[in-house]
């Protein structure tokens, strides 16, 4: 009676040695996942290539879902300096390189966050 007990408690001990290793494999690989990757760097902008737009974003319901997936959309642009999307005035501010976009293709972004009829660009000056 004693050396089945023996021989169950080593093979229990055996199993639970033997899964507590694949649960640390598994918490590594979630943490492995889990890694943020570094902001990309955005090259310096000429003052001479720089030019600033204006213009109204129709369609936004709010600061935090439309103003600011707008913001971060068009700030994540290349050859964007900045960008500030305003959700009480309406009103976007991009400063950006004119060599690399175009008033055009911010617009073209702005419609396409939504889905390519939410948010309307209207009103643009640059």
């Amino acid at each position: 009676m004693n050396f089945t007990k023996s021989i169950a408690i080593i093979a229990l001990s055996g199993l639970l040695f033997a899964s507590c290793k694949d649960n640390k494999a598994e918490v590594k690989t979630v943490t492995a996942s889990t890694e943020v990757a570094a902001p990309k760097v955005k090259k310096e902008i000429a003052a001479a290539n720089l030019q600033t737009a204006n213009f109204t974003v129709e369609g936004m319901t709010c600061a935090i879902g439309c103003a600011k997936t707008i913001q971060e959309e068009l700030t994540a642009l290349d050859g964007v300096q900045t960008a500030k999307v305003d959700f009480d005035k309406k009103l976007a501010t991009v400063t950006f390189d004119k060599t690399v976009q175009t008033p055009e293709s911010l617009t073209k972004v702005v419609q396409a966050t939504g889905d390519g009829k939410t948010y309307k660009v209207s009103n643009m000056k640059s």
